[in-house]
């Protein structure tokens, strides 16, 4: 039966956060090199989009329900419905968009280290929830009920910017467009505004230095990405709207 070592939670979680901040660091002038921002200057092997994403999201749905089936000590319904809130997006990724997804084949180190991310993490975050987490006022914790607000609304905004940018191109199509509707009339990635308003309230539903970690580093990876975005539609669409702002409408 497991126990909660606090060494563990904290070294972990500090590693994602470090993780983070490093890459912020190391992509200030170049992108992770996959979707619009592949560089087809340097040679690798691709795998195809859908199967990259199934495969690079899988264990973080797997682990954190392989950690809740081999233990045999009774969970608490709060402890079940915030480890099912964590799964429930990944379930998204895994089994929905990956064989929705309409994108350029993918470069196979960047899928390798999506999986070591992905394994990483849903471990901590199904440890911390397991074995860690203090939920005995889950009832009437106002946090947790703004966190799982905050987590599902950006969890509808994230899916409903996945929607329009795969109907923005008819089958077999390649070519970059301007996405129109939702969000997209305020700024250039909703989508992974969406993603990190999701993790910073189930870090606030969880109350979790492990899931804090893992918002700060969603951030930290996909906030800058956001901005590429923004840069790549002015440069490529002149009649790009200079109202839209990068990640965060009317400010970034």
């Amino acid at each position: 039966m497991m126990y909660c070592n606090q060494d563990l939670l904290n070294y972990l979680s500090f590693g994602i956060v470090l993780a983070g901040l490093w890459h912020l660091y190391h992509h200030k002038k170049i992108q992770t090199c996959y979707g619009r921002h592949m560089r087809h200057t340097l040679p690798t092997r691709l795998v195809p989009a859908r199967l990259a994403w199934f495969i690079q999201e899988l264990p973080a749905i797997l682990i954190p329900l392989l950690l809740m089936l081999t233990s045999h000590k009774p969970y608490s319904v709060g402890k079940m419905l915030l480890l099912g809130t964590f799964c429930l997006h990944y379930f998204y990724r895994t089994f929905i968009y990956s064989f929705l997804v309409r994108g350029q084949p993918y470069p196979l180190n960047v899928m390798v280290g999506a999986i070591f991310f992905t394994s990483i993490n849903g471990f901590l975050q199904g440890y911390y929830l397991l074995h860690c987490a203090q939920l005995d006022e889950w009832k009437t914790d106002c946090r947790l009920k703004i966190g799982l607000l905050l987590f599902y609304t950006g969890m509808a905004i994230n899916m409903h910017s996945d929607y329009c940018l795969r109907n923005l191109r008819k089958g077999g199509e390649v070519i970059y467009k301007v996405p129109e509707g939702g969000l997209f009339e305020y700024v250039s990635a909703p989508n992974y505004l969406g993603e990190i308003v999701e993790w910073f309230g189930y870090a606030m539903a969880t109350w979790g230095f492990a899931s804090l970690s893992f918002a700060v580093f969603t951030t930290c990876f996909i906030g800058p990405r956001a901005i590429y975005h923004h840069r790549f539609y002015n440069k490529h669409f002149k009649s790009y709207s200079k109202s839209r702002k990068a990640l965060i409408p009317f400010l970034l």
